[in-house]
């Protein structure tokens, strides 16, 4: 018998690997915003959701929870998840990625 359901391997969370390789630790909207600049367009949404399901299968780490205040739409107080790679992540250093955080 096959596996069932959706298959863990997916391009969106390697592109996500590829890019915390080289930001070393970030939290989702600013893996969103690079993502955005390297690859097609994504939602943020999806992103936080493969960050999640990476998390849960190790290629992604929590590396802290920071809380910042400002005036959010939500009130004033945000947290953020910052995210590093975890021990079963496997970056294969992409050119147009490298080339991305080479210009920053």
């Amino acid at each position: 018998m096959g596996k069932r359901g959706r298959p863990t391997k997916s391009s969106i969370r390697q592109n996500v690997v590829e890019i915390l390789h080289f930001m070393g630790e970030a939290y989702g909207y600013q893996i969103y915003k690079a993502y955005k600049d390297i690859f097609p367009a994504v939602t943020l949404r999806v992103i936080y959701y493969h960050l999640a399901k990476g998390t849960k299968l190790g290629e992604f780490q929590v590396a802290g929870v920071k809380k910042t205040t400002g005036s959010y739409s939500w009130g004033p107080e945000a947290e953020r998840i910052f995210y590093k790679l975890g021990p079963k992540a496997n970056p294969s250093i992409l050119p147009e990625v490298k080339a991305y955080f080479d210009r920053k």
